[in-house]
């Protein structure tokens, strides 16, 4: 999805004709810390999804204290509705003085790839990990667009190419 550009929130979805993104049920995880970043990128998530088709009863919004229980909380969503199809995980780590910053990035990002794949299900990765507070207010709907909405379109393109596999 990356390029040169620097606003990527300007994403589409186009579903294969066998996608009903009206039959889809979603989870949206979102870490409370950094509230004023993760409402943001919720809010984002939950309006494409809902633009893009997915009624909002089939969307349940969980929040969990930090970005580090977001894998947990992921499994904990998949083991509690079968039906889900896919989960977002919506967090903001900031850059402090310590390397707390590193282990913390490190260990979300290892645990979100490991649900998905053990679960053999979308599990999108939608952690900023930024310098400073600047960084994640530009991208949770600044000047470089909200990473939430290119969750929620990660979210629908996966959840369309593991039904087309089929």
């Amino acid at each position: 999805m990356a390029d040169k550009k620097k606003n990527l929130s300007e994403i589409s979805f186009t579903p294969h004709k066998q996608f009903s993104p009206q039959q889809v049920r979603i989870g949206v995880v979102v870490s409370q810390w950094n509230n004023e970043v993760t409402d943001k990128l919720k809010d984002g998530a939950v309006e494409t999804l809902i633009a893009n088709g997915v009624p909002k009863a089939n969307i349940r919004v969980c929040s969990v204290p930090g970005s580090f229980e977001l894998p947990s909380a992921a499994v904990m969503m998949l083991e509690a509705d079968e039906k889900l199809d896919a989960v977002i995980c919506l967090g903001c780590i900031i850059q402090g003085e310590t390397r707390h910053f590193d282990f913390i990035a490190q260990a979300v990002a290892d645990g979100i790839e490991k649900v998905a794949i053990d679960y053999a299900t979308p599990v999108i990765f939608g952690v900023l990990t930024c310098n400073d507070m600047q960084q994640a207010v530009d991208r949770s709907g600044g000047k470089h667009g909200n990473k939430g909405v290119e969750a929620a379109v990660s979210c629908l393109q996966m959840i369309d190419f593991q039904r087309s596999l089929c």
